[in-house]
C-alpha cells in the first residue's frame, strides 16, 4: 500500500533569499551587529551583583494563589511566634501586598487588589480568636476584620497604588509602540 506525504514539500525559498518573508523583529539584527541580548537565566534582573531581585511574572490566579499562601503561612507563624498578635499580622500583610502587586503579569496587575483582602481572610483564619467550634470561629475571624481594617484598607491601597502606576506604564509602551 502506497504513503501519501500528508506535509507539503520544503522546496520553497530558503530564509536569507529576497523572496523569503520578512523576520520577527526579536530575530532581525541589531545595527551595531549582533542580535538582541538574551534573557537572563532565572528571572533576574541585570544589573550588579548586589542589587539583583528575582522578578517572577504570576498569572493573576498564580498572584491570589501566591497571596492567599503566604498569608495563611504567616498566620500561623505569627500564632506561633506572637500569639496570635493582630497588628503584627497586619504589619506582615503590607509586604505580602507589596510582593503581589511587584510580581503579577502586566496584562493581569489589575488583580492584585482584588486577591489582597481575599488572602488577609485567610491569613485570619488561623489567627483569628475562635472559642467554641465554628460559629465561635466565624466571629473572631470578623472580629479580626473589624479590628484590623485599617491594615487591611492599608495594604490593599499600597497594592492598587503600585498596580496603578504599572497599569499606566503599560499602557504608554503599548501607545508608543502601535
Amino acid at each position: 500500500m502506497e504513503q501519501h506525504r500528508t506535509r507539503p514539500s520544503n522546496d520553497g525559498p530558503r530564509r536569507g533569499t529576497p523572496s523569503s518573508p520578512p523576520l520577527p523583529p526579536q530575530a532581525r539584527r541589531r545595527p551595531g551587529g549582533g542580535r538582541r541580548p538574551a534573557r537572563p537565566v532565572g528571572g533576574m534582573r541585570p544589573g550588579p551583583a548586589a542589587l539583583r531581585l528575582p522578578s517572577p511574572r504570576l498569572t493573576g490566579l498564580g498572584s491570589g494563589l501566591f497571596c492567599a499562601a503566604a498569608m495563611f503561612l504567616l498566620g500561623f507563624l505569627d500564632q506561633l511566634l506572637f500569639g496570635a498578635s493582630l497588628t503584627a499580622y497586619g504589619v506582615l500583610f503590607v509586604p505580602v501586598c507589596v510582593l503581589t502587586a511587584l510580581w503579577v503579569r502586566a496584562g493581569d496587575v489589575l488583580t492584585a487588589p482584588v486577591v489582597a483582602p481575599i488572602a488577609f481572610a485567610v491569613g485570619l483564619l488561623p489567627v483569628a480568636d475562635g472559642g467554641g467550634g465554628l460559629l465561635g470561629r466565624m466571629l473572631g475571624l470578623v472580629t479580626g476584620l473589624a479590628t484590623q481594617a485599617g491594615w487591611l484598607y492599608g495594604g490593599t491601597l499600597t497594592a492598587g497604588l503600585i498596580v496603578l502606576v504599572r497599569r499606566v506604564r503599560w499602557v504608554q509602551r503599548r501607545r508608543r509602540r502601535g
